[in-house]
């Protein structure tokens, strides 16, 4: 008998609740004839406990031994990512008024010395009275004609920079912000997944 032959597809990350028993549909996907891709993806492949904390990695030979388990006859084409993150999303505590309004207040505070510093370094002040005085010519110590319009198109940059007012976003276009996140993000999965492989190396016999 000729043996079905199925497409399996990792999906690179999975957010799951705690004590989550995970089947193969939840972390693949699958192509193929309907009720061999059906009875595939009801296989269990783990289940989630307190132990694992937050990150799981699953690896496709793990699949692919679970798949051949239960169903013998059957040819696995694997495409795409060969390891799977489970992220364990547990309930978050709710931050209490207090210790938002003292973090937002720091970040205010670091942002606007920040800015004032790099001003002080570049002698802003002093690039606008030349400025002033260029174009006007008059010597004015406090040319608040060019630093007020400044000051507002500086938040208004920010604003535009980050592509964000609030919870409002002017256009689908990621933000550097956002870019710079998901790199990192990429890292860190990469790093996990590294390390998950070295410590299920250094665990074999």
């Amino acid at each position: 008998m000729d043996s079905e032959i199925i497409y399996l597809r990792l999906r690179q990350k999975k957010k799951v609740p705690p004590n989550k028993k995970l089947l193969i549909g939840d972390i693949a996907q699958l192509i193929g004839e309907d009720s061999c891709c059906s009875k595939v993806e009801n296989i269990h492949i783990y289940h989630v406990t307190k132990e694992d904390k937050n990150l799981v990695v699953i690896d496709v030979m793990k699949v692919i031994m679970s798949i051949h388990s239960e169903m013998e006859n059957i040819e696995i084409q694997v495409v795409g990512p060969t390891q799977t993150i489970v992220e364990v999303q547990y309930p978050k505590k709710k931050l209490a008024p207090v210790y938002f309004i003292l973090i937002w207040f720091l970040l205010f505070i670091g942002a606007a010395l920040a800015i004032m510093n790099f001003h002080e370094d570049v002698s802003m002040r002093e690039v606008h009275q030349q400025i002033y005085k260029i174009v006007t010519g008059i010597d004015n110590p406090k040319p608040l004609l060019l630093q007020v319009p400044y000051s507002f198109g500086l938040g208004i940059g920010m604003v535009l920079f980050f592509n964000h007012l609030f919870k409002k976003r002017f256009n689908e276009e990621p933000s550097p912000l956002e870019v710079e996140m998901f790199n990192y993000q990429q890292d860190l999965d990469q790093y996990v997944i590294v390390h998950e492989n070295e410590e299920n190396g250094n665990s074999k016999p």
